[in-house]
């Protein structure tokens, strides 16, 4: 009986640089002299993701009355504190880093200072990353690529807590039994 072979673990990490104030973290961050920063970033069953921004050095209702001015952007101020807050972007097309994991990447970081906009994302070697990253670059012509590296391997999607929440929040009761059947009956142990 032939070994199976465990799947290849690298990833290639990329960065873009962004300057398009059409893109919330990078306007804001431009017109308002501020710090925006993606905490977490979850697949809605809508099609949308919701994005989670810290934001420093600006009013929060700021920020939301700023990204709903955008087509595809909703937006819900979820805490403010003295120096910023914590906001709920709900997002579709338009948006870089929703158009990332549309291609199979993972966004890791999302930042935008001062108008400086910054986009952190690992391409599993399964998604073809040479092929992500062009397709990327002309959809997005004010792109730049900053980065390129290889890793190791991949680091998980979503915190222990995080992935609970959308379990929870965005699978049916059906779907949650049979996923927990499954991983209880060892479908998903290796090899």
């Amino acid at each position: 009986m032939a070994q199976s072979t465990p799947p290849d673990t690298t990833v290639c990490e990329v960065e873009f640089g962004l300057q398009d104030a059409r893109y919330p973290f990078v306007g804001i961050s431009e017109n308002e002299s501020c710090r925006i920063a993606l905490a977490e970033m979850f697949p809605r069953p809508d099609g949308r993701y919701a994005e989670y921004f810290e934001v420093r050095g600006v009013d929060p209702a700021r920020v939301a009355a700023y990204a709903t001015r955008q087509d595809a952007v909703e937006t819900t101020i979820l805490t403010e504190y003295e120096d910023g807050g914590f906001l709920e972007f709900l997002v579709s097309e338009g948006c870089p880093a929703f158009r990332l994991a549309e291609l199979g990447a993972l966004p890791r970081e999302v930042r935008g200072v001062d108008g400086d906009g910054r986009l952190t994302a690992e391409i599993p070697t399964e998604e073809n990353p040479p092929e992500v990253i062009a397709i990327f670059l002309d959809e997005h012509p004010d792109a730049t690529l900053l980065a390129k590296r290889e890793k190791d391997r991949i680091a998980p999607r979503f915190c222990d807590s995080g992935l609970r929440e959308v379990l929870h929040d965005h699978l049916t009761d059906r779907q949650r039994n049979i996923l927990q059947r499954a991983f209880e009956e060892g479908y998903y142990d290796w090899p």
